[in-house]
């Protein structure tokens, strides 16, 4: 079983190893690197929005879910995709759930959004004034990504994952508390 964590932190920044001091007895050391890790941190290469300021990043949806999915690039199309998804996210900013992010991997996507989506506009303008992301979307990513072996129907690409903890913001809270 792999564990996926997506948290936000205002300003200061908190190592998953502080987070979850007690859990490494629990995970497998993941492969790689010269010192034994239990964590390793995904590439940003994807976001509708990003946060200009505590206020712009509050939430305002009383009830949002969490949901997360995960794909396999192939090894061959990693660029193509990152290329594809910078020029969108740079010349449509706002044009999906505001919290919406992919993070990389190796050949491994993550997807975290939320629901219901929080759609509106960016409070910045994006750093390309091209118009040339596809408008047939699904048919220019459809070859980049590998199927997952006896998924459901509608999960032949994007594995829907499990939630196994939610710790939201209790409501008054602010980020740094």
């Amino acid at each position: 079983m792999e564990l996926f964590l997506y948290y936000e932190c205002g300003g200061e920044r908190h190592e998953p190893e502080r987070l979850f001091a007690d859990a490494e007895e629990l995970l497998k050391v993941w492969p790689g690197g010269l010192q034994p890790r239990w964590w390793v941190p995904m590439m940003d290469i994807f976001h509708y929005q990003q946060p200009v300021s505590g206020q712009h990043w509050k939430r305002t949806q009383q009830e949002s879910v969490p949901f997360g999915r995960v794909a396999l690039l192939k090894p061959e199309q990693v660029s193509s995709y990152i290329y594809y998804h910078y020029q969108y996210q740079e010349e449509r900013p706002g044009d999906g759930d505001k919290y919406g992010i992919i993070g990389l991997h190796e050949n491994l996507l993550f997807f975290y959004a939320e629901l219901p989506t929080t759609v509106e506009p960016a409070p910045y303008a994006g750093k390309l004034a091209t118009n040339l992301r596809p408008d047939r979307w699904g048919e220019v990513m459809d070859p980049h990504f590998m199927k997952w072996k006896d998924a459901p129907a509608d999960q032949e690409i994007w594995k829907k994952l499990t939630i196994v903890l939610n710790v939201p913001v209790p409501a008054g809270k602010k980020e740094s508390e």
